[in-house]
């Protein structure tokens, strides 16, 4: 008898296929040149639709130790439209609950301190959760207090004992990286008390749908986020959506805000809205997931149609941006260093390395001014703008920048 792997919140036996990416490196796991003769582990890349609950999630789990790691290689502050965002949403939330010195915001997940030094900057006392040593070592450089463990409710407990009693938790990108997300959540509800709030960020599963996003499918990421799965996990642990937010970021996500059942915050227009907006889309109905996996192979093959086009007439191009989207984009097509010659970052903690599986290198961006491309394919395509704004210079001089999701198109 056929048996299926079962679902990370409830349980039930997954049979049906959302997309099946194949085999793939660890996305975050960049290949230092001296190690580069060494052999790369590689893990099944399959997502799932749960029909009971609607969480979409890989099948296959990569410890998360093997994934946040010590030298784990994503800092935040390499993107300045992200740290605008965050301290929009520093001043808007320091507003909306009236915040001080003496209040408390924890966030889980806090990275390099992004976030909450904006928090630090207003007098207002903070916490950073973030399981990656290098970049909570980074936090505490720029004064943000930082535990470096992995978020749960064995850790929520302990900080509850200890007198800590949160304002505001927030996160961001953080609730699909977790292998047990009911452990998280319920890390989440142990630490709320009274009317203090949760707000939680991440990538819309809606939106990924819509404009082919497939590429923001990696190990790292657990889950994949509706609202009506979202809430479903927050109600089994006693909380409740009480707002939902539309975001631009990362493609189209959503700032979802949470409280106890029982706290007096009224529900906003933009939970009906988001409601509603899933449902016309029936992802509450397998219908709503059929069909993604054929769109899919077509952004690979009209990609691969302009990389070999651009191999053929002798024309070069680079990448930008080593994001871990890039990463899953270039393996599933297997593209190498033969149709993108090398690929630039920002993060220094990214340079000098070989982008995992597909083995392209990564130098800094000054490479692009030295060794002008032909094109320069955008990988992390949500920066799209920025990036070229960038490099304007690179532009005004013949060079062409292209993204291909959520298909491919070559800037004038």
């Amino acid at each position: 008898m056929t048996t299926f792997p079962k679902c990370r919140h409830c349980g039930s036996e997954m049979p049906m296929t959302f997309v099946d990416l194949g085999l793939s490196a660890v996305a975050n796991s960049y290949v230092p040149f001296a190690r580069k003769d060494e052999p790369e582990p590689k893990y099944t890349l399959h997502t799932r639709v749960c029909p009971s609950c609607w969480l979409v999630q890989v099948d296959e789990d990569v410890p998360a130790d093997k994934i946040f790691t010590a030298d784990y290689a994503y800092f935040s502050s390499f993107s300045d439209s992200w740290l605008a965002h965050a301290r929009r949403y520093a001043e808007s939330m320091t507003r909306r609950l009236n915040l001080g010195s003496k209040s408390l915001v924890i966030e889980i997940a806090s990275n390099d301190g992004y976030l909450l030094k904006n928090f630090v900057a207003a007098g207002i006392p903070v916490l950073g959760v973030e399981p990656s040593g290098s970049v909570a070592a980074a936090a505490e450089k720029i004064g943000v207090p930082t535990i470096v463990e992995f978020f749960g409710e064995k850790l929520a407990k302990r900080l509850h004992d200890e007198g800590r009693r949160p304002d505001l938790i927030c996160s961001a990108n953080v609730l699909a990286h977790v292998p047990d997300i009911n452990d998280f959540v319920a890390g989440v509800a142990t630490l709320l008390t009274g009317e203090a709030i949760y707000t939680v960020e991440f990538p819309h599963l809606l939106r990924l749908i819509q404009e082919v996003q497939f590429d923001t499918i990696y190990h790292e990421h657990y889950s994949y986020l509706s609202l009506l799965a979202v809430e479903k996990v927050f109600a089994d642990k006693g909380l409740r959506v009480f707002d939902v937010e539309e975001l631009p970021t990362h493609g189209g996500s959503l700032r979802v805000y949470a409280c106890q059942k029982d706290a007096n915050h009224s529900e906003q227009p933009g939970v009906a809205k988001v409601r509603a907006d899933e449902a016309a889309a029936r992802l509450d109905s397998p219908e709503g997931y059929q069909g993604f996996a054929e769109k899919v192979q077509a952004v690979r093959q009209a990609l691969m149609q302009f990389l070999n086009s651009a191999r053929d007439q002798h024309k070069t191009v680079a990448a930008y941006g080593a994001a871990a989207k890039g990463n899953t984009l270039l393996n599933y097509c297997k593209i190498g260093p033969d149709l993108i010659t090398y690929c630039v970052d920002k993060n220094p903690a990214k340079q000098n390395t070989l982008l995992p599986g597909s083995r392209i290198p990564v130098y800094d961006v000054e490479l692009l001014r030295v060794k002008a491309p032909d094109f320069v394919l955008i990988l992390p395509w949500n920066l799209k703008d920025e990036v070229i704004r960038q490099l304007a210079d690179l532009r005004r001089q013949g060079t062409r920048f292209v993204t291909a999701v959520p298909e491919t198109t070559i800037s004038a």
